[in-house]
C-alpha cells in the first residue's frame, strides 16, 4: 500500500526534526543527487536550509515530500506536472496509486517512511497488504529483506538512528513470532529435529527467525534458542536429543581468525551432526569446512540441502 504522509505530520516519538544531506535523500529515494539538484534549481521541488559553508540541509518534511514525489514520478507522472500540485493533491494521487498498484519499490519506501516516523499504522498497512497479495513467505523474500538491505546502506551512511532501526526491526520480529506460534507442531513420524541459535555476539535475529518459521512450516520440529548463545552451551542439547540439523548464522563483522575459531568450536560441539550455516560473514569468506557443514545462501538452497540430506 502506498501511503501519503501529508496528514501524518506529528512526531509522537521524534520531537526533534532530523537533518539530512542530499546524499541521504539519494539513499532513501534512489534518485541521484545530481537529479535532485536539477529538480531543486529548475522546479523548486525542495527548499533546503543552508549551512554557514553553503551545504544543503533537509528536514523530515523535505524527506517525506521527495519520497512521495519519487513514487509519483516512478509511476509515470512528469516532474513538471507534479510540481503544479498542492501537497494535498500529491497525497490524493499517491493514495489513488495505492488502490490500484503496489510495486515493491513503493512498498519499501512506505516501510522507510514508517521507520523514519516510527509509525506502526503505516508499517502494518504496508506489511499486511503485501501478505494479502503475495503471502507471508514472499513478503519476506521480496519486500522485507530488500528493505533491510536499504536500511543497512542507510545505517552505514549515518542517515538513520539506532532507535529507528530497532523500532522497525522489532515490529518485524513480532510478525515472525506470531507467524511461528500459529504453526501447528508436526506429528508425522519422518519429521526432522532442528536446533537453531545465533552464536555469542550475534544479535540480528530476523534471518534466523524466518528460517525457524520456514522449517516449522515444512513440518519439522525445532528447538529455538535465539541470539547471543555461547556455542558450547548447545552440546548438552545435542547429547540429550536426536537432532538432525544445527542451524546458525554469522552476520556481524568478524575477522577471519575469530570466525575460523568459532567454526572449529562448532565442529567440536556438533560431534558430526549436520550443521547448516549462513550469513554474510560465512558467504563472503572462504573456509575449509568439515564434511558435515553445509552453507546456504537463500531459502531454495536451504530446502534443497535438507531434502538431499534427508533422502
Amino acid at each position: 500500500m502506498i501511503i501519503c504522509l501529508g496528514a501524518l505530520i506529528h512526531h509522537f516519538f521524534c520531537l526533534v526534526m532530523s537533518s539530512y544531506s542530499i546524499k541521504d535523500l539519494e539513499g532513501f529515494t534512489g534518485i541521484k543527487a545530481h537529479t535532485l539538484r536539477i529538480w531543486e534549481k529548475r522546479y523548486h521541488v525542495l527548499k533546503p536550509q543552508r549551512t554557514s559553508t553553503n551545504i544543503r540541509s533537509y528536514d523530515d518534511e523535505d524527506l517525506k515530500r521527495i519520497l512521495n514525489i519519487s513514487i509519483l514520478n516512478r509511476h509515470g507522472y512528469r516532474i513538471s506536472d507534479i510540481i503544479k500540485l498542492s501537497e494535498k493533491e500529491i497525497c490524493e494521487k499517491v493514495m489513488q496509486l495505492s488502490q490500484r498498484c503496489a510495486d515493491t519499490h513503493s512498498q519499501i519506501e512506505n516501510l522507510l517512511i514508517a521507520m523514519i516516523e516510527m509509525d506502526e499504522e503505516i508499517f502494518h498497512q504496508s506489511f499486511n497488504q503485501s501478505v494479502l497479495k503475495n503471502g507471508f513467505e514472499d513478503t519476506f523474500r521480496y519486500l522485507i529483506f530488500p528493505f533491510f538491505e536499504r536500511v543497512g546502506l542507510l545505517w552505514q551512511s549515518g542517515s538513520i538512528t539506532p532507535a529507528q532501526e530497532h523500532f522497525v526491526s522489532n515490529l518485524i520480529r513480532q510478525k515472525l513470532i506470531v507467524a511461528i506460534d500459529s504453526i501447528i507442531s508436526p506429528r508425522k513420524p519422518d519429521a526432522l529435529h532442528f536446533v537453531l541459535f545465533l552464536p555469542e555476539g550475534e544479535w540480528h535475529e530476523i534471518g534466523l527467525l524466518f528460517t525457524h518459521y520456514l522449517i516449522k512450516k515444512w513440518g519439522h520440529y525445532t528447538l529455538y534458542f535465539g541470539a547471543n548463545l555461547p556455542i558450547e552451551t548447545i552440546q548438552p542439547v545435542l547429547e540429550k536429543f536426536e537432532i538432525s540439523f544445527v542451524v546458525t548464522q554469522f552476520i556481524n563483522g568478524i575477522c577471519s581468525n575469530d570466525l575460523n575459531r568459532q567454526i572449529q568450536k562448532l565442529a567440536e560441539v556438533s560431534q558430526g551432526k549436520k550443521v547448516l550455516l549462513s550469513g554474510a560473514q560465512i558467504i563472503q569468506k572462504q573456509f575449509d569446512m568439515p564434511n558435515h557443514f553445509y552453507i546456504y545462501e537463500d531459502i531454495d538452497e536451504l530446502r534443497e540441502i535438507i531434502d538431499i540430506q534427508r533422502a
